[in-house]
């Protein structure tokens, strides 16, 4: 029985190096340690930083914050952007503002970061997990279209999953390593169904459907500005939203719900201390400077990462869906089911020679709070891909490193 095994094992080895051979082609082979994703501070984070210490407006008021939040309306071409002290800040603030109450249902792909599902139990809602598309690794809208036709009906209360009695009040497409969901399939069923659709668009800064920034199309949406987002204030996110109504809200909700006033103290709902401080914004200001070039480098580390592994077999380096423009956050590659078994050690071997790799994130269904929430039966997608795909190093100064 020990010629099978040792095949086995020759062949899990062969396919872990060619693996890594094809990442040594697309940015260099290395002596030091390549992170995942790494901020890079190239511009004048240092002179905003210290402008802003020197006036003493470090926290949520100062000039920065304004300015911040100025320059990504006009970059995602959003009407209003309200900066917040992170992403996660941001969806939470985004669900409310769309609508989202105790005991609702809302739709959120099962394939995403933990954040996703997390602010809607913050808002005391339940999560609704449901199928992924294999080409955008985004909700898939027509699998959708298809299960809630079968588990809702419509009644004076709003749509409602027949199954649990509860009203469903918002789908939440996640723009998967910066890659648009099918935004026209999403759009067209959160009208037909008069649902809220709220981005979760904290991976896609520089990613735009048809021409349109990612964050534009729904109700309202989400950044991130985490250290190892493409462009980063520490921590940080921010509310995007076209609605002149739901900005104000999303301010004064975010400033604790602080009536405006010289000196006293009045809040006229439970709000929320979700204000990006100001030295944060200043950062995020010198960082923004950077972000079409950055976005650039990575596309360009996306076509390094194509070509070396385009004529590998069983191995597939996940492109930008069509009508999308990707700022490949992270790239990715996906194994076929026969070379699946060997994540694993593919991931190890990489690790081993200084190249950061990882599976994504456990599907959020299988997660112990989320256990017993309504999902789809057949998640066949969601599940090959939780077993198959693996992240590669994707730091916009990796495609300068690889000429």
């Amino acid at each position: 029985m020990k010629y099978p095994i040792l095949l086995t094992n020759l062949i899990e080895h062969n396919i872990a190096k060619t693996v890594l051979g094809a990442v040594q082609k697309a940015i260099g082979i290395t002596d030091t340690f390549i992170p995942l994703h790494e901020p890079e501070f190239s511009g004048h984070e240092w002179d905003y930083v210290k402008k802003c210490i020197d006036t003493g407006w470090v926290s949520t008021a100062g000039s920065f914050v304004e300015k911040f939040e100025t320059g990504l309306a006009e970059y995602t071409g959003a009407k209003y952007a309200i900066a917040t002290s992170n992403g996660t800040a941001a969806l939470h603030l985004a669900l409310i503002l769309a609508g989202v109450k105790p005991g609702d249902e809302v739709i959120v792909p099962a394939l995403s970061f933990v954040a996703t599902a997390n602010t809607v139990q913050y808002c005391g809602a339940i999560p609704h997990f449901v199928e992924i598309s294999r080409e955008t690794l985004g909700m898939d809208s027509d699998a959708l279209e298809s299960y809630l036709s079968e588990i809702t009906e419509i009644n004076p209360a709003g749509l409602t999953n027949k199954r649990t009695g509860r009203q469903i009040s918002a789908i939440v497409p996640m723009h998967t390593f910066g890659h648009p969901s099918d935004i026209d399939g999403l759009l067209r069923l959160s009208q037909k169904l008069n649902l809220p659709l709220v981005e979760d668009a904290a991976e896609s800064l520089g990613s735009t459907y048809k021409g349109q920034h990612c964050g534009t199309f729904g109700t309202v949406s989400a950044l991130s500005f985490n250290g190892n987002k493409v462009i980063t204030t520490g921590g940080g996110g921010a509310v995007l939203t076209n609605d002149e109504e739901i900005a104000k809200r999303a301010k004064h909700l975010s400033t604790t719900a602080k009536l405006p006033h010289k000196w006293n103290y009045v809040h006229d709902e439970v709000g929320y201390n979700y204000r990006m401080p100001n030295i944060n914004a200043a950062l995020g200001c010198a960082q923004l400077e950077k972000l079409s070039r950055w976005v650039k480098e990575k596309r360009k580390l996306a076509e390094n990462y194509d070509a070396a592994f385009k004529n590998i077999s069983g191995i597939k380096f996940v492109r930008e869906p069509p009508k999308a423009k990707s700022n490949y956050w992270l790239n990715a590659i996906i194994l076929n089911d026969e070379n699946a078994e060997y994540r694993d050690t593919i991931l190890e071997t990489l690790n081993v020679a200084d190249y950061m790799a990882r599976p994504t994130w456990t599907l959020l269904h299988k997660l112990k709070p989320y256990a017993d929430a309504p999902a789809m039966i057949d998640m066949n997608i969601a599940e090959n891909i939780g077993k198959s795909l693996i992240n590669l190093p994707s730091s916009p100064k990796l495609a300068r490193r690889s000429r």
